[in-house]
């Protein structure tokens, strides 16, 4: 029997670790019972408060929705959120017994509302019972700086912060570049430490994290978007760095030979301020490229797609529309919600409708295979490429390798990947082999389809709840499933909203939510119940006051203007405007739970990831600062 090892006290955390075999990532993993436990308070807390999130907006004066859930006057919750929101943006999130407690004993509360009439009665007791179940105060992320440091140090590969180069106006817009140059950097760093080359980017509209990834890191990328106009875009942003190659490789050869910067030549000088469409902002001169790897242009490869029949809804016409079809997801007529109009700005134009690659026929995926291939001989190979922009439909069916002929084991991005692809692509993740890590930032939390959601009877939700194949977008864990997890649509809406935003002063837009709930009031009265249920768009805009809000909003919906009296018009509005401070106060208190719904919704797709057998690390990072970027959080997973 050989020697049993021993350990000295100076190398006992050594052997401690080679004991064990725990590798440096899976020291800094958070365990999944303790997913699961926090994943059951956050239910727990939301069980009682989400009733107040899932009130519709438009319905606030018809359904005299103050009274029903609110037991305090307004000014006393506005003036306890005022002084709150300086403590939240303050505030280190430490956990604390006050914030997690669940009840005050003797006055028969729980988390601020009242046992017996369940209407709220202690705002701030409910306030902190938010912080607490927010992720932050839930104390389940991994720093971003620790995973890079465990990631880098044990790749020897160090990104140090002085080798980012793009000014945040050269590119794209200060927003984008904070989260592309951040993301990137994990992208690298996780593409180095599973050894892959090849990085697919998931909804990956006009190529922004695609062309920073390829022309920093060398990478080869693939960007699959559903859109086939944001396909085009990416293939214009091509050919317009295409002049910058040569800028590139005379940098690069500079460095080489210890030349240094090389100067602005005339190349440099004829593209200065010259117009990008694509990316809001010229390539101005190229000192943005110089130190990047030498990349040179190819076509775009637009996979063929087969469109959906034709009693499918079609993609909007113009912006007016696509703005309301943000709101018709899963939903068929629902009251037009105006807090689409102020969620975060990571709120994209929804895909268009596509058949998804697995429902294609044998014949009809032989042939696009053999049409990339084509495509491929005809250019000479892929080589030296910038990246590839793909259109194609993503869902959790979806068979990369119908779609990249050339797929080998692969690194899965997605920056803010809307509604149900996020939680496709860590299907997706999930299934392929070859798919070695994940990085996914998702976003539109009210596009999720819901498993567990109970549509109104006789909606068009229940119709597409019937039909309905593949799996849903929440919840995803089987540990959230077996206790039928539920969020509701205007729920979902509420976690698109940004907390710190608002905190920071960028308020709320009462007077349209005002305006559309007192509508909503008239069309009752004087209209009827199922015209209500029409939708009047983006009209609060284009009025000059409420009397013209509503004669536009009439026009809109094609009903009798003679009907109503510009005096009548004037009264409804007159009588509700002493309430106007109600609906200020609930949306506040609508907002200070945005973080804790949206913690339900990413840490079940944590969950989800740890409950897999084929996965080595999971974990939750806040990547971006929540004031440039609000939705802040990336769900990363390593296969084993």
């Amino acid at each position: 029997m050989p020697a049993r090892k021993t350990c000295t006290s100076d190398s006992f955390s050594s052997c401690v670790m080679s004991t064990l075999k725990m590798s440096p990532l899976e020291s800094i993993d958070i365990p999944l019972d303790l997913i699961m436990r926090k994943l059951s308070q956050i239910k727990d807390f939301l069980a009682i408060s989400l009733s107040i999130a899932n009130a519709h907006t438009v319905d606030f004066y018809t359904h005299n929705v103050w009274d029903e859930f609110i037991a305090v006057p307004p000014q006393s919750v506005l003036s306890i959120i005022d002084s709150s929101c300086v403590q939240w943006m303050a505030a280190d999130y430490k956990r604390n017994t006050s914030c997690m407690r669940s009840s005050v004993g003797r006055d028969k509360t729980r988390y601020g509302f009242c046992d017996e009439s369940k209407r709220l009665v202690d705002v701030a007791a409910l306030l902190d019972a938010a912080k607490g179940h927010a992720l932050a105060g839930l104390e389940v992320c991994v720093p971003l700086s620790q995973l890079l440091q465990t990631v880098q140090e044990q790749d020897g590969l160090i990104l140090a912060e002085e080798d980012v180069l793009l000014e945040p106006d050269e590119f794209m817009n200060s927003k984008k570049s904070h989260e592309v140059q951040i993301l990137s950097k994990l992208a690298a760093s996780l593409s180095k430490h599973c050894r892959v080359q090849q990085v697919i980017d998931v909804g990956s509209g006009k190529g922004y994290l695609c062309s920073f990834l390829s022309m920093r890191y060398g990478l080869k990328v693939y960007g699959i978007d559903s859109s086939c106009s944001n396909t085009h875009g990416a293939q214009e942003r091509n050919r317009k760095l295409k002049r910058f190659s040569k800028a590139y490789q005379r940098h690069g050869r500079a460095r080489l030979q210890g030349g240094g910067a090389v100067g602005k030549g005339k190349e440099g000088k004829g593209t200065q301020g010259e117009s990008d469409s694509t990316t809001g902002s010229g390539l101005q001169s190229d000192r943005n490229v110089e130190g990047l790897v030498p990349v040179q242009e190819v076509p775009v490869v637009e996979v063929p797609v087969v469109e959906v029949p034709t009693d499918s809804p079609a993609p909007p016409a113009d912006e007016e529309a696509r703005a309301s079809a943000w709101s018709m997801d899963l939903g068929g007529p629902d009251p037009e919600n105006p807090f689409i109009g102020i969620l975060s700005p990571e709120l994209s134009e929804q895909p268009c409708p596509r058949v998804p690659p697995s429902e294609l026929s044998a014949e009809e995926r032989e042939r696009r295979k053999q049409e990339n291939l084509d495509r491929k001989s005809a250019r000479g190979g892929s080589d030296g490429s910038l990246y590839s922009p793909l259109t194609s439909y993503v869902t959790a069916e979806t068979e990369l390798r119908d779609i990249i002929t050339e797929l080998e084991d692969a690194l899965v991005v997605g920056l803010h990947t809307c509604g149900d692809l996020a939680s496709s692509t860590l299907r997706i993740f999930v299934s392929r082999q070859e798919l070695r890590a994940v990085c996914s930032v998702g976003c539109c939390y009210h596009l999720l389809s819901e498993e567990f959601d109970q549509p109104r009877q006789g909606s068009h939700t229940d119709n597409h709840r019937e039909h309905r194949r593949g799996p849903w977008g929440f919840p995803m864990s089987q540990f959230l499933r077996d206790k039928a997890g539920f969020c509701g649509r205007n729920a979902r809406m509420s976690a698109c909203l940004a907390l710190e935003r608002v905190a920071a002063g960028q308020g709320l837009p009462t007077e349209s939510l005002f305006y559309r709930a007192v509508l909503h009031v008239i069309l009752r009265d004087h209209y009827g119940a199922v015209k209500s249920e029409k939708r009047v768009g983006n009209i609060y805009s284009k009025a000059t006051s409420f009397m013209d809000y509503v004669r536009r909003a009439l026009k809109k919906l094609d009903l009798d203007e003679a009907k109503l009296s510009d005096s009548l018009i004037q009264d409804y509005h007159d009588k509700y405007r002493p309430r106007m401070q109600e609906m200020e106060a609930f949306n506040m208190l609508k907002v200070s739970l945005a973080p804790c719904i949206e913690g339900l919704i990413l840490l079940d797709r944590l969950c989800y990831l740890k409950e897999q057998e084929n996965t080595a690390f999971s974990a939750l990072v806040q990547l971006f600062d929540p004031l440039k970027s609000p939705r802040c959080y990336g769900i990363i997973s390593i296969k084993k």
